[in-house]
C-alpha cells in the first residue's frame, strides 16, 4: 500500500511551474486569488496542513501556531527571510523552519545597482519628462547627476547580497566599506577591496552612498534613526533594498525634504503598502513594489528549493534550509 501523500497547503500564487510540480509530488492546496491569506484562513490552514508553504506576506506568530493543528510539523517558507515566522515558538511546538536562503542574492545585488544608478543619474525625473513630453532638447547643465566612480559606497550588513553589491561596485569603481556584526575573513576583505568600520556612526557620516542589507531584527529596527540619518552628508544618498523597518521612514522623509540628504531609493518601505505620502512626492526619491528579488528565475528556483526541503523532510531527514533560532 502506498504512503498517503503530505497534505501540503501554499499561501500564495508561484510560478506555474512550481505549482505543477508540488500537485505532482504532494497533496497540494494551491492559491488561486493570489491575494493575502486572512488571519482566519491562515488558521485554517495550520490546523488541516502538514506542511505550510507561507511567504513574507503571512505573519505566523505564536497566537498562531497555538492554533496548529498536530499534524503541521513544518513551515517551508518560501524566501529567504524568517522575520515574519516565530521560529522559537514553532520549535517549542515542534515544528520545524526552513527557507530559502542565497537564491535570490544575485537579483538583488542587481536592482540594487539599478536603483544606485537611478537616484545618482537623476533616471526617474528624466524618465518623468519624456512620458510628459515636456522635453525641450539637450542642455549642457539639464539634469546633471554624478557618476559612480569614486565614490564611497557604504554598505550596512555584508552577508551575501552586500558582498555582491561590493562585487558590482568595485567594477563600477567605487570605494567599499562597510558595517557589519562581525568583520570579514581578511582574505574575503581583500578579494572585495573592503574597508571594515567597527563604528556605525563614522562610516555613515563618511560615505556618499548607504546601501542597506541586513535583515529586520529587534537590534536593527530604526537602525537608521534621525541621529543617525543627521549624520549624513547633504549630498549622500541612501538605497534600500532589505527591510523598510530599518529605516525610520518619516524621519528619512522630513529630511529628504529639507535637503539634508540629496536622494533616497527604497524597494522597500517600513508600513508595508502604506507609504508615506509625502515621500511619494520627491523628484530626488525613487520608490519600487518590493521587487528587488522578482525574476522569474528566481522566484522558479525558490520553489525549487522549498520542494527539496519538503520532500528531504518527508525522507525522514532535516531540511537542507532549516532555520534554527540560535542562528537569528
Amino acid at each position: 500500500m502506498p504512503n498517503k501523500r503530505l497534505k501540503v497547503v501554499v499561501t500564495r500564487r508561484l510560478p506555474e511551474a512550481v505549482e505543477a510540480r508540488m500537485s505532482e509530488l504532494f497533496e497540494v492546496t494551491l492559491s488561486r486569488d493570489d491575494a493575502p491569506m486572512t488571519r482566519e484562513q491562515l488558521t485554517a490552514a495550520m490546523r488541516d496542513a502538514d506542511i505550510l508553504v507561507p511567504t513574507i506576506t503571512d505573519q505566523i506568530d505564536a497566537g498562531l501556531l497555538a492554533q496548529a493543528g498536530e499534524n503541521l510539523k513544518l513551515i517551508a517558507s518560501y524566501g529567504a527571510g524568517v522575520d515574519h515566522i516565530d521560529v522559537t515558538t514553532a520549535r517549542q511546538r515542534g515544528i520545524l523552519v526552513s527557507n530559502t536562503p542565497g537564491v535570490v542574492t544575485e537579483d538583488t545585488a542587481d536592482m540594487t545597482m539599478a536603483l544606485i544608478l537611478s537616484v545618482t543619474r537623476r533616471i526617474p525625473e528624466g524618465l518623468s519628462v519624456m512620458q510628459k513630453g515636456d522635453w525641450d532638447g539637450w542642455a549642457p547643465t539639464a539634469y546633471l547627476g554624478g557618476r559612480l566612480g569614486g565614490r564611497r559606497l557604504g554598505i550596512l550588513g555584508m552577508g551575501r547580497i552586500g558582498q555582491a553589491v561590493a562585487r558590482r561596485a568595485a567594477v563600477f569603481g567605487c570605494q567599499v566599506h562597510y558595517n557589519n556584526r562581525r568583520r570579514l575573513r581578511p582574505e574575503i576583505e581583500e578579494e572585495l577591496q573592503a574597508t571594515y568600520w567597527e563604528s556605525l556612526d563614522q562610516m555613515v557620516s563618511r560615505v556618499d552612498i548607504l546601501s542597506i542589507h541586513c535583515p529586520h531584527t529587534p537590534s536593527t529596527f530604526h537602525l537608521m534613526n534621525a541621529r543617525r540619518l543627521k549624520l549624513m552628508k547633504p549630498n549622500a544618498v541612501i538605497v534600500n533594498t532589505s527591510r523598510g523597518e530599518v529605516i525610520d521612514e518619516n524621519a528619512l522623509t522630513r529630511m529628504l525634504r529639507s535637503n539634508e540628504i540629496a536622494g533616497a531609493a527604497l524597494d522597500v518601505f517600513e508600513y508595508g503598502t502604506e507609504i508615506n505620502p509625502r515621500l511619494r512626492e520627491l523628484p530626488n526619491v525613487v520608490l519600487l513594489p518590493h521587487m528587488g528579488s522578482a525574476t522569474l528565475e528566481g522566484r522558479v528556483e525558490q520553489g525549487e528549493r522549498v520542494i527539496i526541503n519538503i520532500k528531504t523532510f518527508e525522507d525522514g531527514h532535516r531540511p537542507p534550509d532549516l532555520v534554527v533560532p540560535a542562528m537569528l
